[in-house]
């Protein structure tokens, strides 16, 4: 079963430490928690304890998966796109067209079911995709594609 203590060193290495850049849509951030999301927490003075306890209360979900590199890669799409990253696992699990973004059991089983490595290959090729699509719907992003591809196909 995947384990959020090896999965939390990808998100925080993706993530990285303190910006506000006031042109980020994400305003600002310390190991990609917002100040936007948590508007009472002192974001620059966020310790990485702090951070990782963040993490594992509010966003992981995936000690179920079976594979820690699915369960690795939906985290830190998860902590990115939020339900975007879970449509796109069930477009590909579920093979359905209307995904409804909510990480639950028949998804869980659906993910677990699929060749992780097939599975992470698609999977990538959406993260991919949404963020080309993203960039050339904003292009005022487009500083930021190189680093989203790659964070797309790790």
């Amino acid at each position: 079963m995947a384990e959020f203590n090896l999965a939390i060193p990808t998100v925080l290495a993706n993530e990285g430490g303190y910006v506000f850049d006031k042109a980020d849509p994400g305003g600002e951030t310390n190991f990609g928690i917002s100040k936007r999301s948590y508007p009472t927490l002192d974001i620059k003075n966020l310790t990485r304890d702090e951070a990782i306890a963040i993490y594992l209360r509010d966003f992981w979900k995936f000690d179920g998966i079976v594979d820690q590199r699915v369960g690795t890669k939906l985290f830190d799409s998860y902590v990115n796109l939020k339900h975007t990253a879970i449509f796109y696992a069930q477009e590909i699990a579920l093979q359905v067209v209307q995904p409804d973004g909510i990480y639950g059991p028949v998804t869980e089983e659906a993910i677990n079911r699929q060749d992780p490595l097939t599975f992470l290959g698609v999977f990538r090729g959406k993260l991919a995709q949404h963020y080309r699509d993203w960039v050339a719907a904003h292009p005022e992003e487009q500083k930021d594609l190189v680093g989203l591809l790659r964070r797309a196909n790790q």
